[in-house]
């Protein structure tokens, strides 16, 4: 192959920086129509000429996923290049002449959907389902670029998708300093769990051990996230709520399964799933002998609970 060929992110402007070398020493420079990191390398217009019948020293640039990407040599984005994509569509979908709907958003208007996308992922990795869950990262990624672009326009406070990678790769770095530093070491996960939590509370300043603690999640998962934080801080078990009344028994019951080392969310969907599943086999099963699944009485509730 005469010609280097460089793979760009399909939408983004960016050039890999693999290819710098190449670029600098080009005798020409080549792209697809339409690209438009051409512009950032000054890249004149590909006529569709074989990549191999090209120059010597020609450098073409085609997106990611063309024909000739896949060319033997050809020098690819680095991992990651579909978020740079990902960046650029959302940015487009949020500016002047995008989607009226998605420029009408805030916020508030998108919690909702950040909730239900969240749940979708969840189930898509309790069912083993490698197509959904490919898809479902995917939706929950377009909630943090849909947020982080919203963030661009704040008036007083602005911050966009690099500010929150940047803030991650600090803390990502910063609480494992047994990988980024020298002089610490962590032998284990348990280690480096508590390790975390050390780093975490020197970092929050936290006055105290429920501080940081989502009381929006879940009321199952919400008492075993406040049993696992009081466990750590050495809250003897008989001052978990002891109360009389439905949810002091709840509230016990995860807080024994969280202290026992079960995830008593997890447990709990796990239980009501199954149910679920045995609900809608019974209705299958009466409906295929003539019953309205919708008006079945007790007794044939228990004639077909335990059908195969």
């Amino acid at each position: 192959m005469a010609a280097t060929v460089v793979v760009c992110p399909r939408r983004g402007a960016a050039l890999p920086a693999a290819a710098l070398p190449a670029l600098r020493s080009a005798s020409a420079v080549l792209a697809v129509a339409g690209l438009e990191a051409a512009d950032a390398a000054g890249a004149g217009p590909w006529d569709g000429t074989d990549p191999a019948a090209l120059p010597e020293g020609t450098v073409l640039l085609v997106p990611a996923g063309h024909p000739a990407a896949a060319l033997p040599g050809a020098v690819g984005p680095p991992t990651g290049h579909g978020v740079l994509d990902a960046v650029a569509v959302m940015d487009r979908l949020r500016s002047p002449g995008g989607c009226p709907w998605d420029a009408e958003q805030t916020h508030t208007s998108l919690l909702r959907y950040l909730v239900e996308e969240c749940y979708e992922l969840y189930q898509s990795i309790e069912d083993g389902d490698r197509t959904e869950l490919r898809e479902e990262l995917g939706d929950v990624l377009l909630q943090v670029l849909f947020h982080a672009r919203v963030a661009v326009e704040h008036p007083g406070a602005p911050f966009g998708i690099d500010e929150v990678a940047t803030g991650l790769v600090d803390k990502l770095v910063g609480r494992h300093p047994h990988v980024f530093a020298a002089g610490e070491a962590v032998a284990t996960a348990a280690d480096q769990d508590r390790r975390w939590d050390e780093l975490k509370r020197a970092e929050k300043q936290r006055e105290s051990s429920v501080d940081g603690v989502a009381t929006s999640q879940p009321a199952v998962a919400l008492a075993a996230k406040l049993t696992s934080r009081t466990a750590k801080a050495g809250l003897p078990a008989d001052l978990l709520p002891g109360d009389e009344g439905t949810g002091a028994a709840l509230f016990r019951l995860a807080a024994a399964a969280q202290l026992g080392g079960a995830d008593p969310e997890a447990e709990l969907r796990t239980t009501a799933r199954a149910f679920e599943a045995r609900v809608r086999a019974a209705e299958k099963a009466a409906a295929a002998d003539g019953h309205d699944p919708h008006a079945l009485s007790a007794e044939d509730w228990r004639r077909y609970w335990d059908m195969p």
